[in-house]
């Protein structure tokens, strides 16, 4: 299926609540008439609606964001009419509105969208592009999250293109969600789009498209690619979509994982610079490997959702910090870095962990549990720092992991083997995600011994023994202070390694 389609000036929301009990379909169109004013214009039909009065509410944050985020400050101009007559409404509480409804054939609801942030997490039009954060731009109805839903696309000849996850309908202006959790996580890219070369692995399409992508080795960004997925589904033994869609939203910094798309800030203009271009790799590694761990392998708090408030849980160290161990290892693994460059990517992570402040004052456990408050890199500058990154630590706790697991088992289990039983037992068996318990017994299986030391320094600011967990594989890590009063710390392969040490850091580092 093409990921580039024409696009609407339009994009309408039609809601149809049936009768017997059946599932509510609904149809969304959006306008952009002007898009300079980086305003949307939603409109909303609800049909056959049996209460006396529809609640409706705006998302207040994202999946993939975990930050609380002012959607519904962004609504103006909100009407609401039954069979052609105006109808009251109240604004019940920050992202909910009431409306009398009266049993009427036929609700209409207006609004408008004002979208000025050019950031991932948020949606934005602008005279270049519109990139509809379908969580920012819909509102749904209380109750019925399960809803299926229907978009039916128009396209003005300057906007050309669109790029998203979505399957597509009955033609080619018609495309589909299951529910609003499945519309929540496919953002919709509308403008004059580029396409990168596409490519299918065991049949199933993965494209990239987006705007202002820059000039650069198309194929053999493209080829790359191929490389890391390849890898990644190898590794966990599945492909658990119909197809892949990266979604170029511009230069920029971040990107967000979604179902079986991601938004990436993107531009590879600076691809031909060896390191800039192992960075992009790590980065869009990072962004798929959250396809399978925290999309499919997550922490049972993340998801269903409560998109009207904080989702907290305590594994992100899982779903972010290992996302970022394998974002490497995946890059690794696919021959696109080399030994050393793996070596020099956990060192960024130790130096900048070991030399924040508040690893003595905050375990990953509760950085992952207060990042709706301090963010995911910790505390803003104007604090204290009394906070880490999950960003930071994870990747080490990962390293730590794996070997304590290879060398507990003379190599024949590895970190991998824990992720493949996440998602083989709670993601296609219980189809649901995984508790703190869980997660142990699981990690413990493969060990087979107990984690209470690893897993202090889950929960504790317990400092990690390097020596002994580097060790495992026949590394060490040395330090020396520099001038500025940090230190920094350089990962080394010792001189001689036991035959145990040597398989583990043959197999680990994929050169055997």
């Amino acid at each position: 299926m093409k990921k580039l389609l024409l696009l609407a000036l339009s994009l309408t929301l039609l809601i149809f609540y049936s009768h017997a009990g059946t599932k509510p379909q609904i149809h969304f169109t959006v306008s952009m008439a002007d898009p300079a004013s980086h305003t949307f214009h939603v409109e909303m039909i609800c049909s056959h609606v049996k209460e006396d009065q529809l609640e409706l509410k705006m998302p207040v944050w994202t999946p993939g964001y975990y930050q609380i985020l002012d959607f519904p400050g962004n609504v103006k101009n909100f009407n609401a009419s039954a069979d052609g007559n105006t109808i009251d409404f109240t604004k019940k509480d920050k992202n909910t509105w009431l409306l009398a409804t009266g049993k009427a054939k036929e609700i209409v609801i207006s609004y408008d969208v004002v979208a000025t942030k050019e950031f991932v997490a948020e949606p934005y039009l602008g005279s270049s592009r519109g990139y509809i954060l379908p969580g920012g731009v819909f509102l749904y109805p209380e109750n019925r999250i399960e809803s299926a839903i229907s978009i039916k696309i128009n396209h003005p000849d300057y906007w050309p293109d669109i790029a998203t996850g979505l399957s597509q309908g009955d033609n080619k202006d018609v495309f589909i969600a299951d529910n609003y959790d499945v519309l929540y996580d496919s953002p919709i890219l509308v403008g004059k789009l580029h396409s990168l070369p596409d490519f299918k692995l065991d049949g199933i399409p993965h494209y990239f498209s987006g705007y202002n992508m820059g000039d650069f080795d198309e194929q053999g960004l493209m080829d790359d690619l191929k490389k890391i997925i390849k890898t990644s589904t190898d590794l966990i033994g599945d492909i658990p979509y119909e197809q892949y869609t990266f979604i170029g939203i511009g230069p920029g910094r971040g990107g967000i994982e979604h179902l079986n798309s991601t938004s990436v800030s993107f531009s590879g203009n600076s691809l031909s610079d060896p390191n800039a271009r192992l960075q992009t790799l790590f980065f869009l590694a990072h962004e798929y490997f959250h396809n399978f761990n925290v999309k499919r392998i997550r922490p049972i708090e993340l998801g269903p959702f409560d998109y009207s408030d904080v989702n907290r849980t305590k594994m992100l160290w899982v779903s972010e910090g290992l996302s970022v161990y394998y974002e490497y290892m995946v890059v690794k693994r696919a021959e696109l870095c080399s030994k050393e460059q793996l070596f020099k990517a956990f060192e960024g992570n130790i130096n900048a962990y070991e030399n924040d402040p508040g690893k003595t004052y905050q375990s990953i456990a509760e950085a992952s549990y207060e990042t709706w408050r301090d963010g995911p890199f910790g505390q803003t500058a104007e604090e204290e720092d009394r906070g880490i990154s999950y960003y930071q630590k994870g990747p080490i706790l990962g390293l730590l992991l794996d070997f304590k697991i290879r060398h507990e088992t003379n190599n024949r289990n590895s970190l991998d083997d824990v992720m493949r039983d996440l998602y083989n037992t709670y993601y296609k068996g219980k189809k649901r995600g995984f508790t703190e318990e869980e997660l142990r017994k699981t990690c413990e299986k493969y060990a087979e011994t107990n984690l209470d030391e690893f897993f202090s320094y889950i929960y504790t600011t317990q400092p990690l023994d390097y020596d002994k967990y580097l060790g495992y594989a026949g590394l060490e890590l040395t330090s020396k202070k520099k001038d500025n009063g940090a230190v920094e710390y350089t990962i080394e392969e010792l001189t001689e390694k036991t035959d145990l040490q040597e398989r583990i850091f043959k197999n680990w580092v994929s050169e055997q």
